[in-house]
C-alpha cells in the first residue's frame, strides 16, 4: 500500500506542478494577450482537480508515512509555488 501511495503521490505532484506551470505560462498569457479566456477556463478546471488530488495525496502520505507537521506544511506551501511540487517531490525522494 505504501509503495502504491508513494507512486500515486509522485504522479500527482508532477501533474499538479505541470498544470500550474501551464496555467501560468501559457493559459494566462493566452487569456490576457491573445484574448482567449477559454484557455484559463479549461486549464484552471484541470489544475483545480489536480490540486485537490495533490492535497488528498498529502493527507494520505502524512497518515501512511507519519509525516511531521513541518513536512505537511512544506508540501502544502509547495503547491502554491511555481516548481514547488517538483522541488518537494525531489526532496521527498532524497529522503530529506
Amino acid at each position: 500500500m505504501k509503495t502504491s501511495a508513494l507512486k500515486y503521490f509522485r504522479w500527482i505532484s508532477y501533474l499538479e506542478g505541470a498544470s500550474f506551470l501551464f496555467l501560468l505560462c501559457i493559459a494566462m498569457p493566452l487569456k490576457y494577450i491573445g484574448d482567449r479566456p477559454e484557455a484559463v477556463t479549461v486549464t484552471g478546471g484541470i489544475h483545480g482537480l489536480l490540486f485537490s488530488l495533490y492535497l488528498i495525496g498529502i493527507v494520505l502520505m502524512a497518515i501512511l508515512f507519519r509525516w511531521k507537521p513541518l513536512r505537511i506544511v512544506g508540501a502544502v506551501i509547495a503547491a502554491f509555488l511555481p516548481l514547488g511540487p517538483f522541488v518537494f517531490e525531489r526532496r521527498l525522494k532524497a529522503g530529506a
